[in-house]
């Protein structure tokens, strides 16, 4: 991708966007260029039917031609500029066409990154970045919203963007230099941004651990586009990284934050349980107790970590105490992310789609003391899953395995068991969701956990992990509707 397009000028050109997704972006830049005054292509390998969500969001004012269902030469060779989602692999023809034609490439966020002049919080990471990304965005929005607010560093306004499935693209032009914009960065769009050499003023690292390898290659080639949020930084700047992963001896020139369960009294959050302990330089607070466990309300492990990352993150960004208590007190969690679902005859069910690494998974589980029934599985990415089948073998009473991963992952679970030496959760696979679901329900015991947390992509079954969690989560309540009818039906035959 050419180092920047600052300067280009979108009025009367002609602009290919490829890929026009369902999760912001390709709306986002379309959006964007048609309001430039640029004359836009929309070309994307999935039909109308499929992109329907996406197409009611154009608008029929702007000078979009559309080319679906395919990709045509032509698009890539007379045109001024592709925009290239970052789904496309890198090895596409017609992104070869574009460069033997001399056509630059750009992405929806090089755009942004180049024409924005608030100041960036950037969050990246293998598991946790939503969820870290937006509490701290709610930080920083409670902050804002507080009339007694007194500190000068907190932010004229917060946006909200980025991988998190929010295109501020169009926004752009909006954004003024004291307002902070919040970014979830994927590894694919810091891979386009390493030309830009982006250097965010508070940089967050959930964490780290191989994802991804059927677009990056190798973990050293994964690892290298996520090291881009960090490697450019300066010393003014600030770097929040997880003390347990690799990622907290990653380069960086700028002031590290750790944060974790142990206290290595350095500069970070640390504590576990009900109090954490804040280290930082005196300009951003200095020591402080705050009681994270009463703040809390979502489950698990992971979410206490993504809350230390959100909260460091945020008072280097100049944040108040009080915005953090009311932001993470209030905070219910991200759609697809241990979102509680529904109670069917006595069992809780949690959609956890959003979960596509082995990591997550496991995280997942550990989240609950009931037994769990799992459902797992889905696209191979040529990732291990043997994370989740040891944790499958010590927290789950079945599995319904799912997708291209599915019979791979029911014979690792077995073979787990057999090393452990112990009786495994039955497995079952599956051609589709819906007879997963219900055999999930029924191998499930009152009080069990039913629980939709992959740790694989959904490409095989479903367009992404949000069409996934919606079907799951419409399956569970149709259940629980059925049960409920039963059940009022039943009581209706013995009052008569």
């Amino acid at each position: 991708m050419p180092p920047s397009l600052t300067d280009f000028d979108f009025r009367n050109r002609t602009v290919t966007v490829m890929g026009l997704g369902g999760f912001g972006g390709g709306i986002g830049a379309v959006r964007f260029l048609a309001e430039a005054g640029a004359n836009v292509i929309v070309t994307d390998l999935r039909s109308e039917t499929e992109l329907r969500p996406s197409l009611s969001q154009l608008d029929s004012s702007w000078p979009v031609t559309l080319h679906l269902g395919r990709h045509e030469e032509a698009d890539f060779r007379s045109t001024d500029l592709v925009v290239v989602s970052p789904a496309v692999p890198k090895e596409s023809r017609f992104l070869a066409i574009a460069r033997d034609a001399d056509v630059p490439l750009t992405s929806e966020m090089n755009l942004f990154w180049e024409r924005n002049r608030g100041r960036v919080l950037a969050v990246t990471g293998s598991n946790g970045k939503s969820t870290t990304t937006a509490l701290t965005h709610a930080i920083l929005a409670a902050d804002h919203n507080n009339p007694k607010r007194e500190r000068v560093a907190v932010a004229h306004r917060c946006w909200l963007g980025g991988n998190i499935g929010i295109s501020l693209l169009p926004e752009v032009r909006r954004i003024q230099p004291d307002d902070w914009v919040v970014l979830e960065l994927s590894s694919f769009q810091l891979d386009d941004l390493s030309p830009l050499r982006p250097r965010p003023e508070v940089a967050v690292v959930t964490n780290f651990s191989p994802n991804h390898l059927d677009r990056h290659g190798t973990v050293e080639s994964y690892r290298a586009a996520k090291h881009n949020l960090l490697r450019w930084q300066s010393a003014e700047q600030f770097a929040v990284l997880n003390a347990r992963s690799e990622v907290a001896s990653w380069q960086t020139a700028a002031t590290r934050l750790r944060f974790g369960s142990v206290d290595d009294h350095r500069f970070g959050i640390f504590g576990d349980g009900s109090e954490v302990v804040t280290r930082l330089p005196i300009d951003l607070g200095g020591e402080q107790q705050l009681p994270l466990g009463r703040w809390l309300r979502i489950p698990g492990p992971h979410n206490w970590q993504n809350a230390q990352a959100a909260i460091a993150a945020s008072l280097a960004a100049g944040a108040s105490v009080a915005a953090i208590e009311q932001a993470v007190s209030s905070f219910r969690g991200l759609p697809h992310r241990l979102e509680f679902v529904a109670e069917v005859d006595s069992r809780r069910c949690f959609n956890d789609s959003k979960s596509t690494t082995p990591e997550a998974t496991v995280l997942a589980l550990q989240s609950f003391d009931e037994p769990i029934v799992l459902l797992a599985g889905g696209y191979d990415k040529r990732i291990d899953l043997s994370a989740i089948a040891s944790a499958a073998v010590s927290h789950c009473r079945a599995v319904a395995l799912l997708g291209q991963t599915g019979p791979q992952l029911g014979q690792i679970i077995e073979a787990a068991a057999r090393t452990a030496n112990v009786v495994g959760p039955i497995c079952r696979a599956f051609e589709s969701l819906e007879p997963a679901v219900a055999w999930s329900l029924q191998e499930s015991a009152p009080d069990d956990i039913v629980l939709l947390s992959p740790g694989c992509a959904s490409y095989d079954w479903f367009q992404n992990y949000i069409e996934r969690g919606e079907q799951f989560s419409s399956l569970v309540q149709r259940t629980g509707q059925d049960v409920s009818h039963r059940g009022a039906e039943a009581q209706r035959k013995l009052t008569n």
